[in-house]
């Protein structure tokens, strides 16, 4: 039980910047080879979510890794922008790794979704800090991070 609270994680308060607010960033956590032990239907609805379509095992370990969902808004809806996903592995020690995706159609409520599955997962281990940014240009809009970022 305890393993399992351990996969599902978030922001515990909004963060919020001169151009927006990251509300929430949750984590999940899926390893097909590890069996649940959780009552709620929730957690389980979560893994299948993400295992969906996956039927041999060689296919269920490309999906295994972390799923990262940002939440956020940002104030001035009429420009693109960029939400960027930083973060440290297990197995690469201070190196940085980046991705981003680009967003030109700005919501009142918008959800970017992050994932570290498949090889790189296996090979270089799980996230061990991370940092979510929105960007315009150059500017830095707002940033959430986790505890171990710094």
């Amino acid at each position: 039980m305890a393993l399992t609270l351990g996969t599902l994680a978030s922001c515990s308060s909004t963060c919020k910047g001169p151009g927006g607010a990251i509300s929430k960033v949750k984590i999940y956590t899926v390893d097909p080879a590890q069996r649940i032990k959780a009552g709620d239907p929730s957690i389980h609805f979560e893994r299948s979510y993400h295992l969906y379509g996956a039927y041999t095992m060689a296919e269920q370990m490309e999906r295994s890794g972390q799923y990262y969902t940002v939440m956020w808004k940002a104030k001035d809806r009429t420009q693109p922008l960029t939400v960027r996903f930083e973060y440290r592995q297990r197995d690469t020690g201070l190196t940085v790794k980046v991705k981003e995706e680009q967003v030109s159609d700005v919501n009142r409520s918008n959800v970017t979704r992050f994932q570290v599955t498949g090889e790189e997962f296996r090979s270089n281990g799980p996230v061990t800090a991370w940092r979510a940014s929105l960007v315009r240009g150059k500017e830095q809009l707002v940033v959430a991070d986790s505890f171990l970022w710094n």
